[in-house]
């Protein structure tokens, strides 16, 4: 009896630790800035926005040097509209994405699976009009060079079908009508969020980023002192 009591609490005082240094490293290491690349061009324009706890990628949906209505169809999407020119890419949990379109359906099934990184994980891709600067939503200029690098970390997200093309989720479980759930490699996890994903993103591309994060508010604030 005694030799379980004592595993037990060995368990729980592993377990504490854990919780502990888990903490600490989400609101330290996020401190830590890896810096922008010198300025060499604008050439293209590019926005993050978040939700207040997703961030997205915002990207001009046809430009000279990436077309991504190839890769994320408008016909994959329900207004099928052609004439909205940016696209807002993020990834995150599948099981999150297709089965919590609002905070109140929540199930902790699912928080559970996507917190231990067992479901799969998805790109979702919105059309947008335009971008409306705040606090929430920031524009960056990139080079050729530094776009070429953003639309490749990107490509690379994607699980292709057999016929090269990015695996389109038909689901009825879409945010709105210009968005549309793809297949994506990876998993989620507590040690890589939709927020690692888009710090990881903005480092591809030689920008201001943590050095980790878990969540948007400190990628956010690297923007926001600017």
């Amino acid at each position: 009896m005694k030799k379980s009591i004592k595993i037990l609490l060995n368990v729980l005082f592993g377990l504490l630790i854990f919780i502990l240094s888990y903490i600490l490293c989400v609101y330290t290491m996020p401190l830590i800035t890896s810096d922008k690349e010198a300025i060499n061009g604008d050439d293209v324009e590019i926005f993050i926005q978040t939700n207040g706890v997703h961030t997205d990628i915002v990207m001009p949906a046809v430009s000279e040097f990436k077309d991504w209505t190839k890769d994320f169809p408008y016909s994959n999407t329900k207004a099928n509209d052609s004439s909205l020119k940016l696209v807002a890419i993020g990834w995150g949990d599948k099981g999150f994405y297709l089965e919590t379109p609002t905070w109140d359906q929540l199930k902790a099934s699912t928080a559970i699976k996507a917190a231990f990184g067992i479901s799969g994980s998805a790109i979702h891709a919105t059309y947008y009009s335009n971008m409306k600067l705040s606090r929430t939503c920031k524009s960056i200029k990139l080079s050729k060079d530094q776009y070429l690098r953003l639309v490749k970390f990107i490509d690379n997200s994607l699980v292709k079908n057999k016929e090269g093309e990015n695996s389109h989720i038909i689901t009825q479980g879409l945010y709105g009508i210009n968005d549309a759930f793809y297949d994506a490699k990876g998993r989620y996890s507590i040690f890589y969020s939709c927020n690692t994903w888009s710090n990881d993103a903005l480092k591809s591309a030689g920008q201001k980023a943590c050095l980790w994060t878990v969540l948007q508010s400190f990628i956010f604030e690297k923007y926001n002192e600017e």
